[in-house]
């Protein structure tokens, strides 16, 4: 006599978006339009120039590499904080494909010889905004961005605070660094670097849906 078996699928699972075939092949695409964009640029008049060094384009790819960078830095720190493996999948996921991003941007300052950093600080591209009032402050770069006090409790936390804390960093993170992209989408000039930052708006408010729920799950919420 044989018993029915039941498989479980917890809501993670089930609400989880498989966004991993996707990314690859977004970045596989940007990287082949940045290819065309390099071969053609020069040649025709047409073709956007390489962009100044105080345009918005030099400023975006300057900040959001410098926004992506502490992003991985949080999802290294929590991925040994816990073995929860929905949190360390997620961790995973935003590490890879923000250093892919921030790679990138930092290759296109490179391709356009402009310097990695500006003077003028932080955000001073944006318009009407600069820091969209946020005072820098321990080691608070632009808004979103986690504290150095912040920093140092995560790696102080364990298991289930570490996860919330976690989430809760990472989605104030993710609001900001949207609008920081859509920023870019409205003021950039080159094209390849615009849909670049349209995808990151796009793939950045399906993680902030997920680690909603993942919060909700933890008797938690968004601290914004």
């Amino acid at each position: 006599m044989t018993e029915d078996t039941e498989t479980t699928e917890t809501p993670t699972s089930r609400t989880r978006p498989k966004t991993r075939p996707l990314l690859i092949a977004a970045v596989v695409l940007v990287v082949l339009a940045l290819l065309v964009w390099t071969r053609t640029s020069g040649s025709d008049d047409s073709v956007v120039s390489v962009p100044a060094a105080d345009s918005a384009d030099a400023g975006f790819a300057r900040d959001m590499a410098v926004h992506h960078q502490q992003a991985v830095e949080m999802s290294y720190i929590v991925r040994d904080r816990t073995q929860d493996e929905d949190i360390r999948r997620l961790a995973y996921d935003i590490a890879q494909t923000q250093a892919n991003q921030r790679g990138m941007l930092l290759g296109w300052l490179d391709l356009w010889s402009l310097p990695k950093s500006s003077s003028d600080g932080y955000m001073s591209w944006q318009q009407g905004g600069g820091h969209m009032g946020h005072e820098p402050k321990d080691g608070s770069l632009m808004p979103g961005m986690a504290t150095n006090t912040e920093l140092d409790k995560l790696r102080g936390l364990k298991d289930v605070q570490a996860e919330v804390f976690y989430l809760q960093l990472m989605y104030d993170h993710h609001t900001a660094g949207g609008d920081m992209a859509r920023a870019c989408v409205e003021q950039c000039q080159v094209e390849t670097e615009k849909k670049l930052a349209q995808g990151m708006v796009t793939g950045q408010q399906s993680e902030m849906q997920l680690m909603t729920d993942m919060l909700r799950q933890r008797d938690a919420a968004p601290r914004s």
